[in-house]
């Protein structure tokens, strides 16, 4: 059980959203579109008071070539909050491709992280799984890792689990039968003995880009949700979205403990599902939002352009679902303060196909506005918003530009050549709304080695994606 006892991370989501510290510093994640040359994770000083201020300060480098880092977690988090004798000190780095799991010192020196370990991909392999996708630390001390493919890189939904202090695997999380078909995310949420995990689709298809065909192919993309018994870590129910929910990725809880509900942004045709507990302690779903597609003339032909959800989040007092669509180029702020019925309280454009290929719009049955390039500091933002990372006190959403490099090099080639981005949002947390700060630009065009695409943020402390908390009782 969590208590107020100085353990790593906060008391509860509302301590960090009230009492945490403003970021200074954002570790992200970068991948080099040039497949010789080595991934790393960026340190960037997000301080304005400091005079490297939207810079990148640092690069803690992988070592090895065609790693494909992508999303990242810790050691321990706030779910280990009753637990003072342990630090949340080590940043867990799984690389899709590779299949190894770099783990970064971030408490040595918080400005110049060092790798401190390599899990080799063999070890992954050795209990059938491969692209490693979300790090979760767990109450127990030990980090878990959902998994995309068998060794094979065939879909397969798994967990494995790597010792919090030896950081060796020791197997696989699932129990019983029973196996997801897919795997993606996945959040958890001991009050309910819940964990609900989703997916994206076949890793040795979905990593030679996108195909259209393959969508609605049961055996290339999945559409559902997987609900397992947390304290018996067997699969229960499989909640099948449907072709409109086709590969739901990103899923949170609310982040209240006590909370028995959620939402998943579903990728491909950009809609949101609300997940929750039925009185007949089920779950189940239902759609809350529904971002049609746009048509536009692309090479003189009308074209239908899906939105193509990529990140969501929630802010740490549970009031504003974020959300970007990569292709439609826009960032989104829902108030769900009723999580039945979101209100749509904020909308920013940055990028995006229409914006990036001066397409002209035909149909939005949404808007009436043509979508413009945009440039920040004077430079344009090729590529679309990607992922999304929120301040503690919800004031601040940072944007990055990559969504998976071979999508990336498929959909927007201008931004492996001339590099990805981060920009800030300012938001307004009381009565909703977003604006673009123009003095804020991290332009991965001008690194060392050559442009490279920067993924998903996190800070030294943890943050609304990455921290998960526990009941009192």
């Amino acid at each position: 059980m969590a208590c107020c006892k100085g353990g790593p991370g906060y008391a509860s989501p509302l301590d960090a959203f009230r009492n945490g510290p403003r970021e200074e510093l954002l570790y992200v994640v970068c991948v080099q579109p040039d497949q010789t040359k080595q991934d790393y994770l960026a340190t960037v000083d997000v301080d304005p008071n400091s005079p490297t201020y939207s810079q990148v300060i640092h690069r803690t480098y992988t070592g090895s070539e065609g790693d494909e880092l992508h999303h990242s977690g810790w050691n321990v988090c706030s779910s280990c909050y009753d637990n003072p004798d342990l630090k949340r000190n080590f940043l867990i780095l799984p690389s899709l491709h590779s299949c190894n799991v770099f783990v970064v010192d971030v408490g040595t020196n918080p400005r110049k992280p060092e790798l401190h370990k390599v899990i080799d991909g063999s070890e992954m392999k050795s209990v059938n799984c491969s692209f490693p996708h979300t790090a979760h630390c767990l109450a127990s001390g030990e980090i878990m890792i959902s998994t995309m493919g068998d060794k094979n890189e065939n879909g397969k939904g798994d967990f494995v689990l790597i010792d919090a202090k030896t950081l060796k695997v020791t197997g696989t999380w699932t129990k019983g039968d029973k196996l997801a078909k897919f795997g993606y995310d996945f959040w958890y949420q001991p009050y309910h003995d819940v964990m609900i995990a989703s997916e994206w689709g076949t890793p040795k298809y979905f990593k030679t880009g996108f195909h259209p065909a393959d969508v609605a192919n049961p055996e290339k993309y999945g559409t559902s949700l997987n609900v397992y018994k947390w304290s018996t870590r067997e699969l229960q129910q499989v909640i099948d979205l449907g072709r409109e929910g086709c590969a739901p990725l990103e899923i949170r809880f609310l982040h209240d403990p006590k909370s028995a509900e959620g939402f998943v942004g579903c990728a491909v045709e950009a809609n949101v599902y609300r997940f929750f507990k039925t009185d007949d302690g089920k779950w189940t779903t239902e759609k809350v939002i529904d971002i049609p597609a746009k048509t536009a003339l692309k090479n003189g032909v009308e074209t239908k352009l899906n939105g193509l959800m990529s990140d969501i989040l929630l802010s740490l007092d549970d009031k504003y679902l974020y959300f970007s669509c990569w292709l439609h180029g826009d960032v989104r702020q829902y108030d769900v303060s009723n999580p039945r019925k979101p209100k749509l309280t904020g909308r920013v454009h940055l990028g995006g196909e229409i914006a990036n290929y001066g397409l002209k719009l035909i149909e939005d049955k949404e808007f009436n506005d043509q979508p413009e390039p945009v440039k920040v500091k004077g430079k344009q933002l090729f590529g679309g918003p990607q992922m999304l990372q929120l301040s503690l006190d919800g004031k601040r959403l940072y944007v990055s530009s990559s969504l998976y490099s071979p999508w990336d090099k498929q959909f927007y080639p201008q931004m492996g050549q001339k590099g990805g981005w981060i920009v800030k949002l300012d938001v307004d947390t009381v009565n909703g709304g977003m604006k673009l700060d123009p003095d804020f630009l991290v332009d991965f065009g001008k690194e060392p080695d050559g442009a490279v695409l920067p993924h998903e943020m996190r800070y030294p402390g943890g943050d609304c994606t990455s921290d998960i908390w526990l009941a009192e009782d």
